[in-house]
């Protein structure tokens, strides 16, 4: 009973952990008991929540617990007072919720911010460990660390959503308290997503218990495609090769070390993705609907596109409180530019380089330049400057270092760059790559810098497709047969294979800092980083590569199946979805036993977090 009741850290109760399925039966026989009782039901669903939240997080639970309290009663205020007593309100809500998520989140970012510019000494001091040991009278918790709370970024995404939801009248804020809790706790979602809004839930909250037939089926479906993503692809690819290669990439080949990168990719997916499925199937099994979080996102043909795919709940957040608030795509606003210079200055201080901010000042000044000297462009170039300002602080929520300032500004630039690339006529894309890649070969020989290397083959690679494609465009102009042939899906092959290519190469600076502690994360984010890429533009071994592929065939199989479940049509997948659900029971149990057992053989000797815990 003491271990039931009691918090371990080395056992948090994770999806893939079999004392969750018993908890998860607990609390489905009490829903079930309490079904026709709504307001009992919710109070009930809260408080599981609320354990649930304890047996992974400790007592970190208490913050959940104060701003779910605070949240409510604020919503309340906001809705009751007049105008300008509303905007008060709802700034003074905006602020406890960000102070919570900046001060667990970005201490040791503005700790080291504040030593480097003006040369002070200071340390963490965490002020809500010192009140627990006045408290509780011993020395029991560290004042020298911060820890981040798991999920502090989700649930503070809710709470804030709730409140400017009530604020702009969306929605109207919920009676009881425990509703409320129940909404910002709610377990399947809590610790990694996805984000929920008010006005898409709260209503949920309020209908009676029901759980169909083919509802039962589609969500056992769901939890076993979690649980299948989550072991057999993330932890087995994880644990069998991309970790290996990112903690001591100088070990490995290029070959093994651009294999990994690609890997890893798949591995991101599967882990974030297999976690949403297992918290869709769970909700839905308790009669609760949560929001689709992916959308084949390595389908995507462009990197707009790719984020049109990729954590929905949270590109959607970031569109509506962030981007539309800033502007959008009308204008540039105060905070639009306060906002870029702001993350400027973060960016050449977390690198510590002049350099830095030499190539920030001028794409600054360029900008400004082009907004002046050509009016008839000045919204395309603010709304660029407001997808910049998204894109770089989605990097900044992810973590308070340089590797995600950099995977955020990547991402920015990569959809801005391919808006204009758009716009641009395919000879003038031939041109500019013909030159690109001259230019590129001929420093790669006189330097033979890795990054030259890596940067002349790929764009040599786009060259060789763009010139393909506008070679076939001329003749089909002159030959009416080829008119008549449709290589559209070999164009939409060819720009997926380049945005996967692109977003991978992105997420070296994501992995390379993830699950680091914050203090040392710049440091051993960008060394990993630097080392990647010097094995991957060094040159390549053949007879090395044979025996690579060979020595992890089985592997290399697995990634290709999980990419090509991927790649398949959404209209078949929808249909053996449904054609799983509508199966009979008993062969639906034997199915899941089987599964199971399945998912058994690949486990891992230690159970492997899901990745955006951290976050």
């Amino acid at each position: 009973m003491k271990n039931i009741f009691t918090f371990d850290a080395s056992t948090p109760l994770l999806f893939t952990h079999y004392y969750f399925w018993v908890f998860f039966t607990v609390v489905f026989a009490g829903l079930v008991v309490l079904k026709s009782k709504i307001a009992w039901r919710n109070a009930f669903l809260c408080f599981a929540s609320l354990f649930f939240y304890f047996k992974t997080s400790g007592l970190f639970v208490l913050i959940l617990f104060f701003t779910a309290i605070f949240n409510f009663y604020q919503a309340k205020l906001i809705h009751c007072t007049a105008r300008i007593w509303r905007k008060i309100s709802l700034c003074m809500g905006l602020l406890v919720n960000l102070f919570f998520l900046c001060y667990f989140k970005y201490a040791y970012f503005v700790t080291d911010m504040l030593n480097q510019i003006f040369g002070m000494n200071l340390r963490i001091f965490n002020s809500f460990a010192w009140v627990g040991n006045v408290l509780a009278g011993t020395q029991r918790f560290d004042v020298s660390v911060i820890l981040l709370p798991v999920g502090i970024s989700f649930f503070t995404f809710q709470n804030v959503s709730y409140i400017v939801d009530v604020f702009r009248k969306r929605v109207e804020p919920v009676k009881r308290i425990w509703d409320f809790g129940f909404y910002v706790t709610f377990f399947p979602g809590l610790v990694a997503g996805p984000i929920v809004r008010a006005n898409e839930f709260v209503p949920q909250i309020y209908k009676p218990f029901f759980l169909g037939r083919k509802q039962f089926g589609i969500a056992v479906f769901w939890i076993l495609n979690g649980l299948i993503k989550k072991i057999i692809l993330s932890d087995y690819i994880a644990v069998n090769f991309v970790d290996r290669v990112f903690e001591n990439p100088m070990m490995f080949t290029g070959f093994e070390n651009l294999t990994a990168l690609f890997a890893y990719s798949l591995q991101v997916y599967a882990d974030f993705s297999g976690y949403t499925d297992i918290a869709i199937g769970v909700a839905m099994m308790m009669g609760f609907y949560l929001p689709k979080n992916f959308n084949s996102p390595y389908k995507a043909t462009s990197p707009s596109d790719f984020w049109r795919r990729w954590h929905l709940s949270l590109s959607t957040w970031l569109k509506d409180y962030l981007y539309i608030s800033m502007g959008g795509n009308r204008n540039a606003t105060f905070a639009s530019y306060s906002i870029i210079i702001v993350i400027g200055i973060i960016a050449v201080i977390l690198s510590g380089s002049v350099w830095v901010g030499a190539v920030i000042c001028a794409a600054a000044a360029s900008t400004a330049y082009f907004a002046y000297a050509f009016p008839q462009a000045k919204q395309k170039i603010n709304t660029n400057i407001n997808l910049m300002n998204t894109m770089l602080i989605g990097g900044l929520w992810h973590g308070a270092s340089w590797n995600f300032v950099i995977w955020g500004g990547l991402n920015g630039i990569g959809i801005v760059l391919h808006k204009f690339w758009k716009a641009w006529a395919r000879r003038l894309q031939l041109h500019i790559l013909l030159v690109l890649t001259a230019i590129l070969v001929v420093l790669g020989i006189i330097f033979s810098f890795p990054v030259v290397n890596i940067a002349a083959v790929w764009v040599s690679v786009i060259f060789a497709g763009t010139l393909i494609r506008t070679g076939y465009g001329y003749l089909a102009e002159r030959i009416s047969i080829l008119r008549k042939c449709s290589f559209s899906f070999l164009a939409t092959s060819w720009a997926i294979l380049q945005t996967f290519v692109f977003i991978s190469f992105t997420r070296l600076f994501f992995r390379s800092g993830s699950n680091l502690n914050p203090a040392e994360a710049n440091h051993a984010a960008w060394n990993t980083a630097k080392n990647m890429i010097e094995r991957i533009g060094s040159p390549w071994n053949a007879s090395q590569i044979e025996n690579i592929v060979y020595e992890y065939r089985h592997l290399f199989l697995l990634i290709a199946a999980g990419m090509i479940i991927h790649w398949l049509p959404e209209r078949l997948k929808r249909r053996y979805r449904l054609l799983f659900a509508k199966i009979p029971l008993a062969i639906m149990a034997a199915f899941v036993i089987a599964t199971i057992f399945i998912i058994y053989q690949f486990v891992t000797a230690d159970l492997q977090a899901f990745i955006y815990f951290q976050f």
